[in-house]
């Protein structure tokens, strides 16, 4: 953690950039990540619904609750728990981006760049690479609980 917020300082040094997560995914992340950034930096939460148009979770994204703050002419970093696909971190750039930010990066703590469906995606900070496998605990959850777990542990299949 110390690294990546070390990394952000360094960037965006002199200037307040906004950290943008989304409310449950990333939450606990956020919470580590903004201890580690030893500049001034602004907090703002969004919430986030995947689709597929009939009800079921995949495919389209819509937002649930929007940024308080406004962002034009201001840095912000969209704080992921994990990217994946990069579907909806694409559809945040796309949106965010209308508002007219100064700047648009994102942090990852989890990265799976091997199953990107969408390529040129501003993942400037990464944590860790992973497999492609289930993870729960440090925010993640599965079915809704685990989320509270003080780290990110391994789901495997039941056999």
């Amino acid at each position: 953690m110390a690294e990546l917020g070390a990394a952000i300082a360094v960037d965006y040094e002199g200037r307040e950039p906004i950290l943008v997560a989304g409310l449950k995914t990333a939450i606990v992340f956020l919470s580590d990540l903004s201890r580690a950034v030893p500049i001034h930096h602004n907090l703002d939460f969004l919430a986030l619904a995947a689709y597929d148009g009939n009800g079921e979770r995949g495919g389209r994204v819509r937002l649930l609750k929007d940024l308080d703050l406004s962002i034009r002419g201001r840095d912000v970093v969209l704080v992921e728990d994990v990217v994946d696909t990069g579907l909806t971190l694409n559809f945040l750039v796309k949106t965010l981006g209308l508002r007219e930010p100064r700047s648009l990066a994102a942090v990852a703590l989890l990265d799976r760049p091997y199953r990107r469906l969408v390529e040129d995606l501003p993942v400037r900070y990464v944590g860790f690479t992973v497999p492609d496998e289930f993870f729960c605990g440090y925010g993640f959850d599965l079915d809704g609980t685990w989320r509270n777990l003080p780290d990110i542990r391994l789901v495997k299949p039941a056999a």
